[in-house]
């Protein structure tokens, strides 16, 4: 009787530890299925912080609810939350973008429009674009081409001068583009998003942010703890996830292999068939060649269960050329898709925005406005241009 017990005991234990690795199957699709879109089945309204799934040992963390950041008014405590949709989000934030350019429009309009429009002023403005972080090749190259433009338009009225710096601008931001992010499952395997840059660039903040983003679109995520040199990072990420109903895939213990976490992120993620998994990666100095052979290393380890989809490159907008060089290297290491430009709402000049693109090839999209956790928008050129001139 006693070795029957004993055998019972095992097996109860056995089982209780399986479980602790299982995923909750997300429906795929749109809300109003009978789940909280990228909320797991069977946690409920009350239930708090998502689920987490540890990459090496099995044993399931306990929600971070301590750090959660604070509740919105109005709402009860452990409810998931609902995020806005994406669409027109720049819009609704032009206005933090077009005051933190200290006038930039309107210095540049009041320059075009004045009495006197010699050489000497249109030196001036090429010098106002350059310190816009634009770069000298493009800012000459529109300097030259608004200097045609309005010498055969003839005119000084400002409508008409802010018509043509405007057009000029949105050619320079380049609105052809392919700005989509691919975040679409591929059958029963989900998208794959990671996110590499260097520490204090609002890496982690983005995962989460972008979480928020396609859960407000209706689609589920999962999210990979992969920064495991960072003691903070998987905590961050897990506050991210518990406020949506997003589950965290972490490892049990600090320094673990990065690659290990985001191969068990994207399994997890297979096996509950979310639509999308964003892994967060270590972001050290940018001149230690180990972090970007990490960063190969970690995107070779996911090809062998999904497709990467995209890789973005997360830069702090406010670091100007130190910014470019960051991307440089980055790009040397993975195949960047995409870039996210976060503070671009503090100093930073929106002329980044064109110079990281023609150094890399690669189109802005995603900027960051603000601190608040819905404040990541999509890059929309026309957009971002009349907020710059305050049209």
């Amino acid at each position: 009787m006693e070795h029957v017990l004993i055998i019972v005991g095992i097996i109860v234990v056995v089982a209780g530890g399986a479980s602790a690795l299982v995923v909750p199957r997300l429906r795929r699709g749109r809300p109003g299925t009978g789940h909280a879109s990228g909320q797991p089945a069977g946690t409920g309204a009350g239930a708090g912080a998502a689920g987490t799934i540890t990459a090496d040992d099995g044993a399931a963390r306990p929600p971070d609810t301590d750090v959660l950041p604070p509740v919105p008014a109005g709402q009860a405590a452990g409810v998931v939350e609902r995020p806005p949709p994406s669409a027109g989000r720049l819009v609704r934030l032009r206005g933090r973008l077009a005051r933190s350019q200290t006038g930039f429009g309107a210095v540049l309009l009041g320059l075009l429009s004045g009495a006197k429009l010699d050489d000497e002023t249109w030196d001036q403005i090429e010098e106002i674009l350059i310190t816009a972080d634009m770069g000298v090749a493009p800012a000459r190259q529109l300097v030259d081409r608004l200097r045609t433009e309005v010498k055969v338009a003839g005119t000084r009225d400002l409508a008409e001068v802010r018509a043509l710096l405007r057009a000029d601008l949105i050619e320079q931001v380049d609105p052809n583009l392919d700005r989509a992010l691919r975040t679409e499952p591929h059958g029963d395997r989900p998208a794959v998003v990671l996110m590499v840059g260097v520490n204090g660039t609002g890496k982690t903040t983005t995962c989460g942010r972008l979480a928020r983003v396609l859960i407000g679109d209706g689609q589920t995520v999962l999210l990979g703890a992969a920064d495991t040199f960072r003691a903070a990072a998987a905590d961050q990420l897990q506050t991210w996830g518990g406020r949506v109903g997003a589950a965290v895939v972490r490892a049990d213990r600090e320094g673990a292999d990065p690659a290990s976490v985001a191969f068990e992120a994207v399994s997890a993620g297979i096996a509950a068939g979310v639509d999308t998994v964003i892994v967060d990666t270590a972001g050290r100095l940018h001149t230690k060649t180990g972090l970007m052979d990490e960063l190969g290393k970690i995107k070779r380890v996911i090809e062998k269960r999904a497709t990467v989809d995209e890789v973005l490159l997360v830069l702090d907008a406010t670091t100007g050329q130190n910014g470019l060089r960051q991307a440089r290297v980055f790009a040397e290491a993975v195949d960047v898709t995409g870039i996210v430009l976060t503070k671009l709402d503090g100093t930073a000049k929106g002329g980044i925005v064109v110079a990281v693109q023609r150094e890399l090839g690669v189109p802005v999209k995603l900027v960051g406005l603000g601190e608040g956790p819905d404040d990541l928008a999509p890059f929309e050129p026309a957009a971002f241009v009349d907020a710059l001139l305050g049209v």
